[in-house]
């Protein structure tokens, strides 16, 4: 399963080690060198996991990780860093929100393991069906119905729909949804414009309200009244 990370460290050297082994096995990163730009990211996009070192200049990862979790609708898994490996410590970081701690140095096959088990963990203790109104996504059948009745989507407009109901009630940018598509390489810029296009006639026309709304300047959102 490839993943987005959000991976805040100051270290430079390291940074670039962690992204040459995630690109290498085919997951995509973004990257903060403080714990301020960290947090905001956190709360602005949608990761899969977060890799979080505890020192950072700004805000400390032990903050970042408690603003964060007092913060966000969704869980995000955080995997910490550290060079202290004190019991005190460690109990200090799951107590303010972290899910599991790594001591530096360590070995990047054992992050990246780790990583790929917060992230699989987190999917499966989300809800098999999601509900935002009328609407409702299974996850393990990857079926959609609205008021009852089955909504057919492609595979993209599953996936579009999937993150803006994950997302629910917060409202998603174009580059979010584009990052979450595509990751790194969008096709081309009217791919998305097409893909909810298509999605609007799926989901919308049969009903007498829309559900997917634009907002203009901002990005989507889902209208759980519609």
């Amino acid at each position: 399963m490839p993943l987005h990370v959000l991976v805040v460290e100051d270290n430079a050297l390291l940074a670039r080690n962690l992204a040459d082994c995630l690109e290498q096995q085919g997951h995509s990163a973004d990257f903060a060198g403080n714990g301020v730009l960290g947090l905001r990211l956190a709360l602005e996009n949608h990761y899969d996991v977060m890799i979080l070192d505890l020192n950072l200049p700004g805000m400390d990862g032990l903050e970042v990780c408690r603003r964060m979790r007092a913060q966000q609708s969704r869980h995000l898994p955080v995997l910490m860093l550290t060079a202290r490996d004190t019991l005190g410590d460690k109990l200090s970081g799951f107590e303010h929100g972290a899910d599991d701690y790594l001591v530096k140095p360590f070995a990047l096959e054992e992050m990246l393991a780790r990583c790929q088990v917060l992230a699989r963990r987190n999917m499966l203790q989300q809800a098999l069906v999601l509900a935002v109104g009328a609407l409702q996504i299974d996850r393990k059948d990857r079926t959609v119905t609205r008021e009852g009745q089955a909504v057919r989507l492609s595979q993209t407009g599953y996936q579009i729909l999937l993150a803006l109901a994950e997302a629910h009630p917060r409202i998603l940018t174009r580059s979010e949804l584009s990052q979450k598509l595509w990751h790194d390489a969008p096709p081309d810029s009217d791919a998305l414009r097409s893909h909810l296009y298509l999605l609007r006639q799926q989901l919308d026309k049969p009903f007498a309200k829309p559900m997917l709304v634009t907002v203009h300047g901002v990005g989507f959102r889902l209208d759980a009244q519609a």
